[in-house]
């Protein structure tokens, strides 16, 4: 039996870790080329871009948007045009997959620096792929992980706390999409038709457990912009162990749920987290889970503040043909959402969402 797992070349986290960052380029090459998010161009560069300048020359490109193919484009064309030998993103989620992809095309290394904790994207080998006006389009699949991944804690302690939260709740869905794949044999992430491995399974739980230990307090300790060892903690989970998990574990019915709701224009307001957290209290009911289990992972997304009702992602009018659109795609023959043990329908999605919506609201007492 053929199992695969990977992982980034090398994963650096900790208090001013941006210190490192010259560092890391000169290693890789002596021209780095920076797609930056505008804050990071605007109010962060501006901090570091002497030190990293001791090391190697650095030429800054702000990017805004999807990623998108077009973007992708868009960037690589820039990045041809010049003599860097090495691409750095910087940034948010979207940042991040599109300086992986422009990477990709030009086959050079690529370090991902991400500001935010917000999703499992700076590890993976997978840069998502979206429409201009923010569709899911899929993944393209990338020959290797980002050769590093740098996170500089104290940067992600001073960023809204509403993204931290987030991360939180992309990683609640893989221990539960693991638990499927595993179960069903089902190839995880790494493009090779191997299964999972001993280790993706035991990190994909691992992250679950850490949630549940320290997602209250790191919150808190983002509240306050300070780094302490829960933060810490949360920040590896949502980020390293977030990302070794799903890819080398696969995925199910949490992210297919998610994709249906991506066709729903209201939820685009939502981060990608914020949507996974709901969508995976609504496969819990899809996928039959015990009472004791649904209710632990309701009460982890109140205690931190992750929806828990369709209101809380933008659908508080939610009509059933809203529903059997989102039912449909997650239904569909090419969905995560297969990779469950149990049958998959439109009408068997549309009542778990229902149930979970139902649960929630009756939780807070509505």
């Amino acid at each position: 039996m053929l199992t695969t797992t990977i992982f980034p070349g090398r994963y650096i986290q900790g208090y001013e870790a941006i210190k490192r960052l010259g560092p890391e380029i000169a290693r890789q090459g002596k021209v780095g080329y920076l797609i930056c998010s505008p804050t990071v161009y605007t109010k962060l560069l501006p901090n570091f871009r002497g030190e990293v300048e001791k090391h190697v020359r650095l030429i800054p490109e702000r990017f805004s948007g999807e990623c998108s193919a077009e973007g992708i484009e868009k960037m690589r064309q820039l990045a041809a045009k010049t003599d860097g030998d090495v691409v750095i993103g910087m940034g948010g989620g979207k940042t991040l997959d599109t300086a992986k992809g422009v990477a990709f095309y030009l086959k050079k290394p690529v370090i991902i620096v991400p500001t935010i904790a917000s999703t499992d994207a700076p590890c993976s080998a997978i840069a998502v792929l979206h429409t201009p006006t923010g569709e899911m389009v899929g993944p393209l699949l990338l020959q290797k992980n980002p050769d590093v991944v740098l996170l500089d804690t104290r940067i992600i302690a001073e960023a809204p706390v509403r993204f931290l939260v987030a991360g939180m709740g992309d990683s609640l869905s893989h221990r539960f999409e693991a638990e499927a794949c595993k179960a069903t044999g089902t190839p995880n992430m790494t493009n090779t038709g191997g299964l999972g491995s001993m280790t993706g399974y035991a990190l994909a739980r691992l992250c679950y457990d850490t949630l549940i230990k320290y997602g209250v307090m790191a919150k808190k300790a983002c509240e306050a912009r300070v780094v302490t060892p829960a933060l810490e903690h949360i920040v590896e989970a949502n980020t390293l162990l977030s990302g070794l998990g799903f890819e080398n574990s696969g995925l199910a019915s949490c992210h297919g749920i998610e994709i249906g709701f991506s066709f729903l224009k209201e939820t685009h307001a939502k981060l990608h987290g914020e949507v996974v957290a709901f969508s995976t209290l609504s496969s819990l009911f899809l996928t039959d889970k015990d009472k004791e289990l649904i209710n632990e992972a309701f009460t982890f997304c109140e205690s931190v503040g992750l929806p828990t009702t369709l209101a809380e992602i933008n659908l508080p009018d939610a009509s059933d043909e809203d529903l059997m659109k989102v039912g449909d795609i997650v239904a569909g023959k090419d969905s995560f959402a297969h990779h469950e043990s149990v049958p998959i329908t439109r009408d068997g999605v549309v009542a778990a969402i229902k149930m979970a919506d139902y649960e929630g609201r009756l939780r807070k007492g509505k």
